[in-house]
């Protein structure tokens, strides 16, 4: 039995959705939310010894990402994407679909946030597949579950017209390619070594990485 609920998404890319989403006390994110989240996860990478030196960001939206590695880290290789054309006119960004597509060469960090809920079940498969192939080092995704919608969201600022998966149905997918660091951060297997407790209980104890030093 599929474990995905609702109908599926009738949403619409288009400037109605940045208005409603991205502007004004009700925003989703802000640029300096991204901001602080930018600097947490190139923050944790440095802290592992693990260069990111190219980025793909998927589902770019507002750009704010990119501005942030833009001010911060200009010499880092950006790509932007996004599925809306009118996200990709506006913003800059290169318009791709991960679901069917792949970039040539693997980056550093890949940035996944707000997107796979956006896809069906077949589509939502291919795109973390897709993401295995994009990602060399680092995958930041966020996902919101059918246990987000229920505990978490606060449903008055969400975009609620998506595909309603459980946490399972993405793990499940994530595992064989990834390994579950926390905070929405995923590692390539051989790529970081952690202490017992800083990752999830699932993680690869396999590393190509030098040993860590105890403090």
């Amino acid at each position: 039995m599929s474990e995905s609920t609702s109908n599926g998404p009738i949403q619409v890319f288009d400037q109605q959705y940045y208005r409603r989403f991205y502007t004004g006390r009700a925003a989703v994110h802000s640029r300096a939310a991204v901001g602080h989240l930018a600097t947490a996860v190139v923050g944790l990478a440095k802290w592992w010894n693990l260069p990111i030196r190219s980025v793909l960001e998927i589902g770019a939206g507002p750009g704010y990402w990119r501005d942030w590695f833009s001010a911060n880290r200009p010499t880092v290789r950006y790509m932007s994407t996004d599925v809306s054309a009118y996200a990709c006119k506006k913003y800059g960004h290169v318009e791709k679909d991960i679901s069917c597509w792949a970039p040539s060469k693997p980056y550093d960090l890949v940035v996944c946030q707000g997107v796979l809920q956006y896809l069906d079940d077949c589509d939502a498969s291919e795109a973390i597949r897709n993401l295995k192939l994009a990602t060399s080092r680092l995958l930041y995704l966020e996902v919101p579950t059918t246990q987000d919608r229920a505990a978490t969201l606060d449903l008055a600022r969400s975009d609620l017209d998506a595909y309603w998966r459980t946490a399972a149905w993405y793990r499940s997918r994530l595992r064989p390619s990834f390994n579950q660091i926390g905070a929405g951060l995923w590692s390539r297997p051989g790529q970081l070594l952690l202490y017992e407790m800083e990752g999830a209980p699932t993680l690869a104890p396999v590393a190509l990485r030098p040993r860590r030093k105890a403090l």
